[in-house]
């Protein structure tokens, strides 16, 4: 019975590396950019972020988030630019998310957040400044399609 006030103390010791070590790190650390991510190209945060296959139908209609939960806008639709980029169309300045000037949101900028797409690596107010998107920048993607988007959490 000795053995069991020590082995209790052991454990108490190992819970908070081992609790650190599951969750991941500290909140938050795979939806801010830090310093360590200044170097990356968008393309190589998206791979840090697991992308997953997604069909571009169930990506159309979900908002879009800043990273204070407020909503930009709704996507209309997922378009393939000229050079092979995926960008989400979405509207921005309108009223409550709906109407507006649409803009295109590149895919590796974004990640899916359960019901919703989180913005990650464009800062809100630089998201009106981009320039509008027209039909002629690049041919809509069917929404049968799979695509790959990162995933995050909060």
């Amino acid at each position: 019975m000795r053995a069991t006030p020590l082995l209790f103390a052991l454990a108490l010791v190992g819970v908070a590396p081992v609790t650190f070590a599951i969750a991941g790190g500290p909140p938050h650390a795979d939806t801010q950019a830090g310093p360590a991510d200044d170097n990356l190209t968008p393309a190589e945060r998206m791979a840090a972020r697991f992308p997953q296959k997604v069909r571009v139908g169930d990506l159309v209609g979900l908002p879009l988030l800043d990273f204070d939960d407020r909503t930009l806008g709704y996507v209309r639709e997922v378009a393939r630019t000229p050079e092979g980029g995926i960008v989400l169309v979405v509207p921005v300045g309108g009223w409550f998310g709906h109407g507006g000037r649409p803009v295109a949101v590149p895919i590796e900028t974004v990640a899916i957040l359960g019901r919703q797409i989180a913005l990650l690596d464009i800062p809100r107010a630089e998201l009106p400044q981009r320039a509008g998107w027209a039909a002629k920048d690049g041919a809509p993607i069917a929404g049968d399609e799979i695509i790959r988007i990162a995933i995050t959490r909060r």
